[in-house]
Parts: C-alpha cells; sequence; structure tokens
C-alpha cells in the first residue's frame, strides 16, 4: 500500500479501536495487535515525516515537553456550580426554579471529582484543550489531552466550531497502581484521584501525563455553530454519537425524584470506575436555562448536591512500620475491621512521627476514621474518653526493623530513613541506582531485570553484580545469549570508572553527582576520603555539615564497609582520574542557559567543574558568568539585570583553550 494511503488508514483503524477500547468498553483486537498497528504507524511517520499529522495516535504517546503552559480566555464562561448540602437547601434550589415555570425538567447526573476542561473543534478537527482556571482564564494543555485515548482527535459530519466541557480524571485502578508503585519507591502518595488527576495534566511533560492514563466524561456542549438544541439531554446524546465519553443522567420530572436519583447515585458512588463527590442537578430545557440566567457567581440553573464523608469509630489494635524502597520508615495502623466508602478498612496510614505524635494516637486508643478522597484511609483523632488506662505514646523505633541499621530523620522533613547499604527492603531501589546512567553507568539493567537478578537470590547487594555467573544470568526471563553477553561486559567495565561515579552510586544522603565529583578531586582515592573527619570534610567548597555528617556516618555502617570490602575485592576502581590540575575557574560559577550546539550540557558542565569551577542552575549576584546559547530566555534576562557578565558559546570555548 502507498505510504500516505497506509496511514491514513492505520490512523482511521487505531483511532475506531480506541472508541471501542475506551468508550465502549468492547474491544475488537488484542493490546498486542493494537501495539503492533501503533508501532506500524511510528514507523511510517518516522520514514516519512511530512505525512506525520498533530492528531495522530502517536501523539497520544506524549510529545516534547514545553516550557511553560500558555493562558487561554474561554469564548464560553466554565461556571462553576453552587454547592447545596441538605436536602432542604435542594428544595430551595427547586422553588427559585420553579419561579421561571412549574413546568420543570432535571437532569440528574454523577459528580465527577477531576479537573474540568474546555475542548475546542474546527471542522471536525481537535485543535485545543485549556483548563478551566478561574472560569474565564485556563491553560493550554493540549498536548497533554492529546494522550487521553477517550477524546477524539477528529469528527464525523462535525460543524464548523464546537466546545464541548468534561472533566478529567484518574480512573480508580489506575490511581491504585500509581500509588501502590509511589509507595514502593518511596515517594510520597496522592492523597485523592483528582489530586493525581490535577497533576498530571498539568506536566510540562505530556510524556508523564500519558503513563497516568487519564480519561474524561463531557458534560456539557458550550458552543456549535449551525445546529441548535432544545435539551440539555439532547446536547448529551448528539455528543455521545460523536464518539463522545458522555456522562450518564437521569431526567426527573419533580424534586422528589431527583432525591431519589441523588439517593440511588450515593448508594452507587463506590461501584463507580472513577471518584465522585456529589450529584448534579440541572434543568434540562435550554431557553428556560437562558431565562433563569446567572448570578456573578453561578448558574442559577444548576446545583452540586454534595455527600457528606462518612466518618466512624474503630480501634487501633496494633502500629507497624514498613521500610519502602528508599529506606523511609513509614508506620501503618492496624485496625479493626470497619465499612469505610463500600470497601472494609483494616489499616489506616499514618504517616509519619510528626503525625503519630500531634494527634497523640496509641496502640489501644479508639479513633475517628475517614477516607481521605474515598480513598486512603486516615485517622482523624483520637476519642480521648474511650482510652484505655496504661497506654504510652508511640515512638518509631531507632533501628531499621529490615536490617538493624540506624535510622535518621530527613533534615528537611519529617521522615526517618534507614541507613543500611545492603538493606533488604532497599535493594532494588538501591541497585537500580547503583547502575543508572550518572552511577555506574551500567547498560542493560532496567528495573524489570534487577527485579529478577533479586528473585531469583542472584543479588543481595550491589556488590554482587560483579560476581554474577553468566550461566545463572542466561537463563532468566528475557535475557539471551547476546543480552547477558552484553550485560556481563558493560558490568565489567564499569569497574574503570571513576571515583565520583562510584561514590555518588553509594547513594549517600546528599552526596549527588555534582557533591561526587568535588569529593573525588579533594581526595583522590577512596581510602583518603574513608580516613577524612567532618572538619577535613566541611574544608571544602560545596561540602556543608550536614553532608559532612552524613558521609562519616554511612563509612562507619558495617553494612558499607561490607560493601566496599566486596566491590575492592572484585576489583572496582577507587581511585579519581579526573583530579583538578588546571584551576583556570576556581572560585567562579558559570549557568548555563538556551540551547547550546556546541557542546551539550553535560559536556560543558564538565569542562568548568575540570577546571575547579561551578556549574550552577540559576542566576545570582554572586555568578560569575552565563554562557548564553540560543533562544535563552529568564536566566539570560535575569544576568542583563545583575550585570553578569554573558559570554556566547565561542567565547566560552576561547576561555576552555
Amino acid at each position: 500500500m502507498e505510504p500516505r494511503a497506509e496511514v491514513a488508514a492505520l490512523i482511521q483503524e487505531l483511532e475506531r479501536h480506541n472508541f471501542l477500547y475506551y468508550i465502549m468498553d468492547n474491544p475488537e483486537i488484542s493490546d498486542h495487535e493494537y501495539d503492533q498497528k501503533l508501532r506500524r504507524l511510528e514507523e511510517l511517520e518516522a520514514e516519512y515525516p511530512e505525512l506525520a499529522s498533530p492528531l495522530s495516535p502517536t501523539c497520544r504517546l506524549g510529545g516534547e515537553a514545553l516550557v511553560q503552559f500558555e493562558k487561554v480566555r474561554h469564548e464560553v464562561p466554565l461556571e462553576s456550580l453552587q454547592d447545596v448540602f441538605s436536602m432542604e437547601e435542594l428544595v430551595e434550589f427547586d422553588q427559585r426554579v420553579r419561579e421561571a415555570g412549574q413546568d420543570i425538567i432535571y437532569t440528574v447526573e454523577p459528580k465527577v471529582d477531576g479537573l474540568s476542561v474546555a475542548l475546542e473543534y474546527q471542522n471536525g478537527r481537535f485543535v485545543r484543550g485549556a483548563t478551566r482556571g478561574d472560569g474565564t482564564v485556563g491553560e493550554d494543555v493540549t498536548e497533554n489531552l492529546k494522550t487521553i485515548r477517550s477524546i477524539p482527535m477528529t469528527i464525523d459530519d462535525a460543524p464548523p466550531r464546537l466546545i464541548v466541557r468534561g472533566e478529567v480524571f484518574m480512573p480508580k485502578a489506575v490511581f491504585n497502581a500509581l500509588n501502590e508503585k509511589r509507595e514502593q519507591a518511596g515517594e510520597s502518595l496522592f492523597a485523592n484521584p483528582r489530586n493525581a488527576a490535577a497533576g498530571s495534566l498539568r506536566q510540562l511533560d505530556s510524556k508523564i501525563a500519558a503513563e497516568r492514563q487519564l480519561d474524561i466524561l463531557v458534560f456539557n456542549l458550550q458552543l456549535i455553530e449551525e445546529l441548535s438544541f432544545e435539551s440539555h439531554s439532547q446536547t448529551l446524546d448528539y455528543l455521545r454519537e460523536k464518539r463522545f465519553k458522555v456522562i450518564p443522567y437521569t431526567l426527573c420530572d419533580t424534586i422528589e425524584q431527583v432525591k431519589e436519583q441523588i439517593a440511588v447515585i450515593d448508594e452507587r458512588r463506590y461501584e463507580f470506575g472513577y471518584d465522585i463527590d456529589g450529584a448534579v442537578v440541572k434543568v434540562n430545557d435550554l431557553a428556560k436555562r437562558e431565562e433563569l440566567g446567572s448570578t456573578a457567581k453561578f448558574p442559577r440553573w444548576a446545583a452540586a448536591y454534595k455527600y457528606p464523608p462518612e466518618v466512624k469509630e474503630t480501634v487501633v489494635d496494633d502500629i507497624t512500620v514498613q521500610v519502602g524502597r528508599t529506606g523511609v520508615l513509614t508506620p501503618k495502623a492496624t485496625v479493626r475491621a470497619v465499612r469505610l466508602a463500600g470497601t472494609m478498612v483494616t489499616n489506616a496510614t499514618l504517616h509519619n512521627q510528626d503525625f503519630i505524635s500531634s494527634k497523640d494516637i496509641r496502640i489501644g486508643d479508639t479513633v475517628r476514621i475517614r477516607k481521605a478522597g474515598e480513598i486512603i484511609p486516615e485517622i482523624l483523632e483520637v476519642v480521648p474518653d474511650k482510652r484505655p488506662d496504661h497506654t504510652t505514646p508511640y515512638v518509631l523505633p531507632d533501628h531499621c526493623p529490615v536490617c538493624g541499621s540506624p535510622v535518621e530523620r530527613d533534615e528537611d522533613g519529617a521522615a526517618l530513613r534507614c541507613t543500611g547499604a545492603e538493606c533488604p527492603a532497599q535493594l532494588a531501589r538501591n541497585i537500580t541506582h547503583f547502575v543508572s546512567r550518572d552511577a555506574m553507568d551500567i547498560d542493560g539493567l532496567g528495573e524489570a531485570i534487577v527485579q529478577q537478578l533479586i528473585d531469583s537470590g542472584l543479588v543481595r547487594s550491589p556488590a554482587d553484580l560483579y560476581y554474577l555467573d553468566p550461566k545463572q544470568v542466561v537463563a532468566l526471563e528475557r535475557m539471551g545469549k547476546q543480552s547477558t553477553e552484553n550485560l556481563m561486559n558493560a558490568i565489567e567495565a564499569s569497574k574503570e570508572n571513576d571515583l565520583s561515579r562510584l561514590l555518588f552510586a553509594f547513594g549517600i544522603r546528599q552526596v549527588g553527582a555534582k557533591a561526587g565529583k568535588v569529593l573525588a578531586a579533594a581526595f583522590g582515592n577512596l581510602d583518603a576520603l574513608m580516613a577524612a573527619d567532618v572538619e577535613q570534610l566541611t574544608a571544602l567548597r560545596d561540602i556543608g555539615a550536614i553532608t559532612a555528617e552524613s558521609l562519616t556516618a554511612w563509612f562507619q555502617n558495617p553494612q558499607s564497609q561490607h560493601l566496599i570490602a566486596r566491590l575492592r575485592e572484585a576489583g572496582v576502581n577507587f581511585e579519581s582520574r579526573n583530579q583538578v590540575t588546571d584551576r583556570r575557574f576556581e572560585g567562579k560559577t558559570f549557568v548555563l542557559t538556551g540551547a547550546l550546539n556546541l557542546f551539550t550540557r553535560e559536556e560543558a558542565t564538565e569542562k568548568i567543574e575540570n577546571f575547579g569551577g561551578k556549574a550552577a542552575s540559576s542566576v545570582s549576584k554572586k555568578t560569575t558568568y552565563v554562557v548564553a546559547g540560543e533562544n535563552a530566555g529568564s536566566k539570560l534576562r535575569k544576568a542583563n539585570e545583575l550585570s553578569v557578565p554573558v559570554l556566547s558559546e565561542q567565547e566560552f570555548l576561547d576561555m576552555l583553550q
């Protein structure tokens, strides 16, 4: 088939399968078959760039990261709704509406707890999507919205212009999987799907937004040209025909029927695949809406009934401590089973010691509990009158419950962290960091292979990588003869890395890639660095007291000493090969900005540091030079404001030579 025709056919076919999968929930092909077709389209677009379209299904994978979001003024304001919290307030709303006439029909819809957006189409093509913002001005998040598979990129038999409003959300299943992954990585959890959806939609990198698997439900027709409708329900039916994923609705003739439907949604709210926090009641007749109009804040023809959060009492039977992949100790309360938000709850997060102490939560306490954002169980407060005698305040352990190493409190927060270099709880994270590009740079050791090595018992410490038997590695899933050979060669080559890489690979708190270079250059070898005391360390530029104490404590830990001994035995290099001899940039601070053509940013940074200088990320009065490439922005403006000398790339190159 001719390339242009094949691209057009693939786009049409993939969009059809998106519709069947994400909206109709009735897929016709397997995920593998879909991925094969998508990969073929990617190949064709790469080979024939002139055939690539901004509305291609390949754009749903995310594109180039943005610098910032552009502001968008909404042609039709995205109004907020008046909240009502009781049936009495709902009846008052109905009475106000019926002053415009008794013949009123309402639609009742579940209120999705997400982020409101406007989608704009011209001649059937999706051209722009924007957040609600303040209702008048929002942000252009078109590229991120393209990653949502349920948003049609094109519409058949479309009007010249169309603007619809929808609610972007993160499905509960996706949210739970995301939080589980973040918990394993030792990252902070999202409180609820709404926060997760909002954070994902406002990512400057659309590839991250694509990974978050957001979804949308369209709930209003904002503007349409050359077509007219009499009722809101007609507009929703029309949008559904146009392949939009539309909010479900029910028509009600009386306020009593509205109450009944609100109760039905409340009973089913935990069965929805998305978070809801209420029900929306709208006048169905569009002409009556015009007649009712809006106040300065809300439309008079709609109201949002908000469901109260469910709070129950239970008893804390125990407090346990888990150690995450980053070594953070996370306490959890084991509580007597209680039904909340449609599920049985037996555990509640306690976050950290500060949280426990502030609420004075003790084993045996009766507590009030709810689900934060209807998802994560949390303790609101203790019921003091029901506290048993002889309870004692709970204090987190001062040693890791997994490996026994001392724990330390983060200097910038409330987290307690295990300091063990070989702690089993942190093993996957430690090895993944150890082999990363800026550390030992062992190509072929992705997270999946690392986990396989751990699960098979071949690796219990980063040092074990240097003792792997190729015969055992090749037997692992997805590890053929060639990939095993490549991996073993990469591991062997990493032994020759500079000491600075090894120091960063250790994962010592406060010791990043830059500090690793400073330390390696200053001490020359690992043994000299291990013998240094806090005073010697803090005498170095860029090494503060916290970093110095972290270093000395890490080297004194028996697990660290065992790791170093095994690396030494394996023949890993402990010497610095990048010691600074020419210190022409001593005491000078450079800031790089704009697109560089003569070097990559990493290469320029390395050259600065090799001559004893410092590469900073922001411009200040202490900046010596700003090196400006093409399209330099705010940093260049700041340099001019502060009268900081600005160098072109060629001028910087001349200084190096």
